[in-house]
């Protein structure tokens, strides 16, 4: 029995092939384009990245493998949406997550519409640019054209499902994340939310590990996976991952090292949340509490970039730097922020910079910034009513052991490294392998535990009161420096 687990992110795409006992067994990467043709918005091609990526993944890891693959599972980047018309082809690019932030003014607009009392109430959560709904009446505001032959929306996994199967479908947890359409209290479709939506058919409910179809012959034609493969509905790359790592017991919390960074949370209830975002679990016995931050690897990837230094020798040169990085804090607002803060206008800002400070500095101090990213998101669960009772560690940011030290040491939080880090496509390959019963409780056990510095920690407990005391006194400066730069693009657009 092999599983094949695909999993579409925003730079890339990943593959796995496992065995029953989830050893990998080959594994395979596809990297793509993500297309910003304004600032805030991030697009993808369906078509060419979604679903072109999975054919070439499959093929690419089932040619010359021993026997037939049993199931197959996909989860993606999300909540991301591309619509289609009368034909079932897609009418434009899709809308990614909330690092695209060009529904903000429609988010606004829905909150107060339909009251942020109701929407916690009944979809456990407030609207922002990572919703669904606003990024709809962004395409019926802004492409009314495009709106007007609307039929069907799909979320990345939910297009794969389409391609290999013909099955129009949405996992739950993906659905949970489609605000404001799903009820999280009824844990069903909300007919308030969908209302605007009406001409829109709705896809097919199902649970992550649920097999909805099988592989058709144009689908097995296309990727070669053979006609006849249970293919699950998959879900929503965080989830995946989590369960990539073991998380799925109450107070399990897996944080995602990766160009953006994610926590999920397993909660035994839904917690509402006007900082977080609730959601279903990936089965019906549990909820979720989910964080994400608009940025984590990616500004450490521009900092290599910007000073012409690898990871490497910036990792050690900050491995040399004390706690608190001498004095200098980061705000790692790069690309606006979503969880706690909510604010697409957010910017990043060093202070307390000196001609003393070096580029291992700087490096500490990305780390930190985004390491008190991540307590600002665990205090808020807290707040709610959800407690961490372990970190999980996972996602290509695992490589460099001072990011997930200084995240510890920040949480004052132990953190659990599992075997393998492969990621989502390995939840995924988990999945599929539920999906047909098969045992998985051995997969991927824990390798290492890291505890925190309590010497750190005490420094750190005093840079987090001030990291959040820069954001209140400089979110004003902040937001009158977006719109000197729109003003700015507006007069000198060549430039």
């Amino acid at each position: 029995m092999t599983y094949l687990g695909i999993d579409i992110g925003t730079g890339s795409s990943k593959g796995v092939l496992t065995d029953h006992a989830g050893t990998v067994l080959r594994e395979a990467r596809r990297d793509h384009t993500t297309s910003n043709p304004r600032p805030g918005w991030f697009e993808h091609d369906a078509q060419e990245v979604w679903w072109g990526d999975v054919v070439a993944l499959s093929r690419e890891l089932l040619d010359g493998a021993d026997g037939p693959v049993s199931a197959v599972c996909v989860s993606g980047i999300g909540p991301a949406v591309v619509v289609t018309g009368d034909d079932d082809e897609p009418l434009r690019p899709a809308i990614l997550y909330g690092i695209d932030t060009r529904c903000a003014r429609q988010a606004d607009a829905m909150n107060a519409s339909i009251g942020e009392d109701t929407l916690i109430e009944r979809v456990g959560n407030v609207l922002s640019t990572q919703s669904l709904g606003p990024k709809l009446q962004w395409i019926a505001d802004e492409e009314p054209d495009t709106w007007r032959r609307a039929r069907r929306m799909y979320s990345a996994p939910g297009w794969v499902v389409r391609r290999l199967t013909g099955e129009y479908t949405l996992d739950r947890y993906s659905a949970s994340t489609s605000d404001p359409v799903y009820d999280l209290t009824r844990r069903d479709w909300w007919e308030q939310g969908w209302q605007p939506y009406d001409q829109l058919e709705r896809p097919r409910l199902a649970w992550p590990a649920e097999v909805v179809g099988e592989v058709s012959a144009a689908g097995a034609e296309a990727t070669g996976i053979p006609r006849g493969t249970p293919v699950t509905a998959g879900t929503i790359d965080a989830m995946a991952e989590a369960y990539s790592v073991g998380c799925q017991e109450p107070g399990d919390t897996m944080v995602m090292y990766g160009s953006t960074l994610f926590l999920i949370q397993v909660t035994e209830a839904m917690v509402p949340s006007t900082h977080l975002w609730a959601a279903e679990g990936r089965t019906g016995d549990v909820f979720s509490l989910a964080a994400g931050m608009a940025t984590g690897g990616l500004v450490t990837t521009w900092l290599t970039e910007t000073l012409g230094r690898g990871y490497a020798e910036l990792a050690q040169a900050a491995a040399g730097v004390r706690p608190g990085s001498d004095g200098l804090l980061l705000l790692p607002y790069f690309a606006g922020e979503r969880t706690p803060i909510f604010d697409p206008q957010a910017r990043g800002a060093w202070t307390g910079m000196t001609l003393n400070h070096t580029p291992g500095h700087l490096y500490r101090s990305a780390l930190e910034g985004i390491a008190m990213g991540v307590r600002h998101n665990l205090e808020a669960m807290h707040s709610s009513g959800a407690g961490a009772r372990r970190l999980v560690a996972v996602g290509g940011g695992t490589a460099q052991r001072l990011w997930t030290q200084v995240v510890s040491d920040v949480t004052g939080l132990p953190q659990d490294l599992p075997t393998l880090t492969v990621g989502a496509s390995y939840g995924d390959a988990r999945m599929a392998a539920d999906a047909l019963g098969e045992d998985t409780s051995s997969w991927n056990p824990v390798a290492e535990r890291l505890e925190p510095d309590p010497a750190a920690k005490e420094i750190y407990d005093r840079l987090f009161d001030l990291y959040v005391e820069a954001y209140t006194a400089s979110a004003g400066t902040m937001h009158g420096l977006g719109g000197l730069d729109a003003d700015a693009r507006s007069r000198w657009p060549d430039r």
